[in-house]
């Protein structure tokens, strides 16, 4: 490890990873760190992408792909079933990955481009010299150490705990925290090709239940609710086991996770001298599937690319590193995400009987587009005695 670079990525996901890659492929020193000892571990997330945002960033591999998507399926609390299948829409449904291999194969990339990775490696403060960010102090495999960088491109997930640490306000209000638990589950009758949603304020109050297959018997079975409804008796993981006793009786479980996901509106500023924050520590999460992986990738590129234009140019200020921030909130990846985060806070507001209407509603129409924007136009054209009631959604969308 050397003691000064042009770039210190801090979090290897794939956000961190991207970035890493692209600053080291424009010809600058580059250093990530990992606080876990592994990368890719342990898993935090569903593993679902659409397909046609993967191939943007990588070409799709076997080796970490676990499952090949052809429809997905909205079932209401009444349990109409919104299906959705590849066949008859115009664009690809998506992938499940196996981000254990999938994380690993980004950094591999990344160091192949020439960017140095040290794993069990945390960083502890950032180094900050006249208000600007000037690297980090670390503890790597025990031992301290200093990084000094020109840009230190913050990846550390939904913690944020360096841009934090830095004097930016990463709180995330606890209705917009999403209290997440998964399982992966094998030996249990599924569809291997779809990926199921459940909604419901039985099942998953201001959220939802999934379940993503990673094999013909296997899949990750999860739920996400809202933090506020989150108390003894009816946590996440109480409804899930709920749900699993019910549907999945005799299912083995392999792995169990907890977390959190924010689903509120990103960062009101993702940089500042000498830092930048990407992924999920930016909040660039979908609020409404509750998707980071393409975002993250998107926010990670673009870091990377716009750091290696600062360095290039000897500006490593706020005002230089501003071409990343108003990048990505104008790209359509920034658009999306203000647009879905207006239909989640409509959304949230229904009761079951609400959501069993417009889910009958659609129920047996034939969508030309497998999107978010396309469900919602189809509600608004479906439900035109609703129109007052679905303003907020008719709004989301101008």
């Amino acid at each position: 490890m050397k003691s000064k670079y042009d770039i210190l990525v801090i979090g290897g996901g794939p956000a961190g990873a991207l970035a890493a890659k692209t600053a080291a492929e424009a010809g600058n020193s580059v250093c990530l760190i990992e606080k876990r000892p592994a990368i890719g571990t342990p898993v935090r997330c569903a593993e679902g992408i659409g397909k046609d945002l993967l191939k943007e960033y990588v070409k799709p591999d076997p080796c970490w792909i676990s499952a090949d998507i052809e429809r997905a399926r909205i079932i209401a609390p009444n349990g109409t079933t919104i299906s959705l299948e590849q066949d008859k829409a115009g664009n690809e449904v998506g992938y499940v990955l196996d981000r254990k291999i999938f994380d690993r194969e980004l950094v591999w990339q990344a160091a192949e481009a020439g960017a140095d990775v040290f794993v069990k490696t945390r960083a502890t403060a950032p180094i900050m010299e006249n208000g600007a960010v000037r690297g980090a102090n670390v503890i790597s495999i025990g031992t301290p150490a200093e990084i000094r960088a020109d840009v230190v491109i913050a990846a550390d997930g939904v913690e944020a705990r360096f841009a934090r640490r830095a004097g930016l306000e990463t709180t995330v209000p606890l209705r917009e925290m999403m209290s997440c638990a998964q399982y992966l589950m094998t030996d249990i009758d599924i569809d291997a090709g779809s990926t199921d949603f459940y909604l419901g304020n039985a099942i998953a109050p201001e959220g939802y239940l999934w379940i993503f297959p990673k094999g013909e018997r296997t899949a990750n079975v999860g739920i996400g609710i809202s933090g506020r409804r989150s108390r003894d008796g009816s946590r996440a993981k109480d409804y899930l086991d709920r749900f699993v006793a019910k549907n999945f009786p005799d299912g083995k479980m392999i792995e169990a996770i907890v977390g959190g996901v924010p689903v509120c509106r990103p960062l009101e500023c993702t940089v500042a001298d000498g830092l930048m924050v990407v992924g999920d520590a930016a909040r660039v999460v979908d609020p409404i599937t509750g998707g980071g992986i393409g975002n993250a990738l998107f926010t990670g590129r673009l870091a990377g690319q716009v750091a290696s234009d600062c360095i290039a140019a000897g500006d490593c200020s706020k005002e230089a590193l501003m071409a990343y921030d108003t990048g990505w909130r104008n790209s359509k990846m920034g658009a999306s995400i203000e647009r879905n985060y207006r239909i989640k806070e409509y959304f949230v507001t229904l009761d079951d009987a609400k959501l069993n209407t417009l889910a009958d509603s659609i129920a047996s129409a034939s969508l030309k587009e497998f999107s978010v924007r396309a469900i919602i136009k189809e509600l608004i054209k479906r439900n035109p005695k609703m129109i007052l009631e679905l303003k907020a959604l008719r709004d989301a969308l101008s």
